[in-house]
């Protein structure tokens, strides 16, 4: 299977950067595994939208796949209680 492509939203990559260091990396651990595999288990598809989220601890990590172009698109990463608003 080909590795996919990740891209972090500029907007993203902000929210990432205030999350606290030591969470932050095991965030970051878990994006760039996506590339291996962009539906990993526990990952939900969004309802009413073509999005996925995966879990890691209390941060929520909202992403789009584009399997023609073998890419996903980090959309959103936040605390479980504001990411989906």
């Amino acid at each position: 299977m080909a590795s996919y492509n990740v891209f972090i939203k500029p907007s993203a990559a902000k929210e990432l950067e205030r999350i606290p260091l030591k969470d932050r990396r095991r965030v970051a651990r878990r994006i760039a595994a996506l590339a291996g595999d962009p539906r990993p288990p526990g990952c939900e598809k969004l309802t009413g939208e073509n999005a996925f989220r995966i879990r890691q601890g209390n941060y929520r990590i909202l992403y789009t796949v584009e399997d023609d172009v073998l890419t996903i698109v980090v959309i959103k990463v936040g605390d479980r209680k504001d990411v989906y608003r």
